[in-house]
């Protein structure tokens, strides 16, 4: 099922909302220009709710296991939030933990980016 934009924006925007409401995870938005960056992960999640490949939406801003995981749970609450089936809760929730693959290269692994390596959206910065 294809999702409208407004829709994948709205959730963009809610779950960055969250994040930035987080102590914890606040400090790696910093720097960071959010209306780019709400752009590459509403593309990521646009994507991820068609079942497509999702490109990695958070690189370069240093997070940790839990920090991560803590992201893609705030994402389901926001899909869940807005009535978003949850299939495809559970595919967009794969896609950014870094489980879904892209359909005919199970076991391939991904390119890494590397260290200090600018990401498009200006994250990391």
């Amino acid at each position: 099922m294809a999702y409208s934009d407004e829709v994948v924006r709205e959730a963009v925007w809610q779950w960055l909302r969250l994040v930035a409401a987080d102590a914890e995870l606040e400090p790696y938005l910093v720097g960071v220009d959010l209306g780019r960056f709400a752009d590459h992960l509403a593309a990521t999640l646009g994507a991820a709710l068609d079942g497509r490949a999702a490109a990695d939406a958070w690189p370069g801003l240093g997070l940790g296991e839990e920090q991560h995981r803590r992201l893609v749970d705030y994402l389901a609450g926001v899909l869940w939030a807005l009535d978003v089936p949850q299939a495809a809760i559970a595919a967009a929730r794969a896609a950014f933990a870094g489980e879904a693959r892209p359909t005919g290269t199970a076991g391939e692994a991904r390119p890494a980016r590397a260290v200090g390596e600018a990401h498009p959206t200006g994250a990391g910065r």
